[in-house]
């Protein structure tokens, strides 16, 4: 599932947008190793898209903060 539909009205330089691609493919592959995920994608996708407007740029740093901040490092 790509980030972009929860990108609607939101306003990122496609530069910025590949990070959070990246970022969100990262992180969601992590979850389907889970049973059942701790978190759901549309959670993910809000917290990356979070990240990225609070200036947390590139897709490791995305996914890195997007894991810590939603508890999934454990």
């Amino acid at each position: 599932m790509p980030i972009t539909p929860f990108l609607a009205g939101q306003a990122f330089d496609p530069e910025v947008v590949r990070a959070m691609a990246c970022a969100f493919e990262a992180v969601s592959k992590s979850l389907s190793s889970r049973d059942p995920p701790k978190v759901t994608a549309d959670i993910v996708a809000k917290k990356i898209i979070e990240l990225a407007q609070r200036g947390v740029r590139g897709p490791d740093a995305l996914a890195a903060r997007a894991r810590q901040e939603l508890n999934l490092d454990e």
